[in-house]
C-alpha cells in the first residue's frame, strides 16, 4: 500500500497528529559555534550557527532524538529539518551546494526516528513529511521600498531551488512533501510547479502534498496580501491532500481561520499553531494543557483533521494535544468527495 493510501486511510480513521517546532527543540540544546561546524566544516570560511538544517550532518544524533521525542510523544507524522534547505536560503552560509546532500540526510535521519520507533511499537504507522520553507526571498514583495517593481529572485530561480529540495527528500525516503509557512502564495507555487515537474521528469510515484498557509495578523490575510479563500483557490490546482495553517498565531489567533478553512476546504483541514504570542523576549509562555484546549475546540466544532504544534511548541505540547484528540472523530471531508 503506497504512503497516500496509508495516510487517507488513518486520516478516515482518526485525527491525525503531526509533530512540534524543530527549532525550539535545538535552541534546548544551547550549541555553539562549534557544534555546527563539527569536523566536516571546522574550517568554513563563514560562521554557520543558527543554519539548523546543517545539524542533518554535522550532529544528526540530536535531530533525531528530537524526532523520536515527538514520534514518542504521539505524532503521527514528523517534519525533516529542512525549512530552509534550499540554494537561496542557504546562501546566507555560502553552503548552496549542499542543499540537495541536506535534503537526503534530514529525510534519512528521520527515517531512522521512525525505525527506531518502531522497533519499541512495532506495526506502528508513522510518516516523514519533506519540509519545504518559504524561503528568504519573495516572489510578490519588493524588497526596496523605492522601488515597489523590483524582485530579488524570479520564479525560475525558486522552482529550480525547490526542484533540487524536493529531490533530495524523495532520494532519502520522504513519504509526504509538506509545502509550508506560506506567505508569499507565489512562491508557494513555484513549489507546486517543482513538485509536479519532479515526478513529471523521473516518472516516481507522486507523494501526497501537504499545503499550510500563514496568516500573518488579524486581517485575516497572509502577507502577499490574499485573503484565506483566495489563497485556497490559488493552490487547489495542487490536489493537495489537505490545506491548513501553521506559525505566526497562537490556536486562540487561529480559531476564526481554521474555521473559515474548514467551511471551504474540499481536502483534509490541518492546523498546527504557535505555542500562543511570542513575549517581549522572543519566547512562548503558553502551556502545552492550555494549547490543547484551545485545539479541542477546533476538534469539538468538527474543524481539523491534521493537527499539531509550530513555534514554541515541545514533545510536551504534542503529547497532550495527541491525548486531548482521542476525544474527538475527525472532520468529514465534503460528501461529493467523500463518496
Amino acid at each position: 500500500m503506497s504512503a497516500e493510501k496509508k495516510l487517507r486511510k488513518l486520516l478516515e480513521e482518526r485525527i491525525v497528529i503531526i509533530d512540534g517546532a524543530m527549532g525550539t527543540m535545538i535552541q534546548r540544546h544551547k550549541l555553539e559555534e562549534a557544534d555546527y561546524r563539527g569536523e566536516r566544516f571546522k574550517d568554513w570560511h563563514k560562521d554557520i550557527k543558527g543554519n539548523n538544517d546543517v545539524l542533518c550532518i554535522t550532529q544528526p544524533q540530536i535531530v533525531r532524538g528530537i524526532h523520536k521525542a515527538y514520534l514518542d510523544a504521539g505524532a503521527d507524522i514528523i517534519e525533516t529539518n529542512t525549512f530552509n534547505a534550499q540554494v537561496i536560503s542557504l546562501a546566507d552560509y555560502d553552503m548552496q551546494s549542499l542543499a540537495y546532500e541536506l535534503n537526503v540526510a534530514a529525510a534519512k535521519v528521520a527515517k531512522e526516528a521512525i525505525d527506531e520507533y518502531r522497533a519499541e511499537h512495532p506495526g506502528a504507522q508513522k510518516f516523514v513529511a519533506g519540509a519545504i520553507g518559504p524561503m528568504n526571498k519573495t516572489l510578490s514583495l519588493s524588497p526596496d521600498v523605492n522601488n515597489p517593481g523590483y524582485r530579488a529572485v524570479t520564479f525560475d530561480e525558486v522552482a529550480d531551488a525547490y526542484y533540487e529540495q524536493i529531490s533530495g527528500l524523495v532520494d532519502g525516503g520522504a513519504d509526504i512533501l509538506i509545502v509550508e509557512t506560506i506567505f508569499d502564495t507565489l512562491n508557494a507555487k513555484a513549489a507546486i510547479y517543482a513538485i509536479n515537474k519532479y515526478f513529471r521528469d523521473t516518472k516516481k510515484e507522486k507523494l501526497p502534498i501537504m499545503i499550510s498557509g500563514t496568516i500573518t495578523d488579524a486581517s485575516g490575510r497572509t502577507l502577499s496580501g490574499q485573503t484565506l479563500e483566495a489563497f485556497y483557490i490559488s493552490v487547489m490546482h495542487a490536489n493537495p491532500i489537505s490545506i491548513g495553517l501553521n506559525c505566526a498565531l497562537g490556536a486562540r489567533e487561529m480559531r476564526p481561520h481554521v474555521e473559515e478553512l474548514s467551511q471551504i476546504a474540499s481536502c483534509y483541514v490541518s492546523a498546527y499553531p504557535n505555542a500562543g504570542l511570542p513575549n517581549a523576549m522572543g519566547e512562548y509562555d503558553e502551556t502545552a494543557n492550555e494549547t490543547a484546549i484551545i485545539i479541542s475546540e477546533f476538534a469539538r466544532e468538527g474543524w481539523v483533521n491534521i493537527v499539531g504544534g509550530c513555534c514554541g511548541t515541545t514533545p510536551d505540547h504534542i503529547r497532550a494535544i495527541a491525548g486531548a484528540m482521542k476525544n474527538y472523530e475527525p472532520r468529514s471531508l465534503p460528501e461529493m468527495l467523500s463518496a
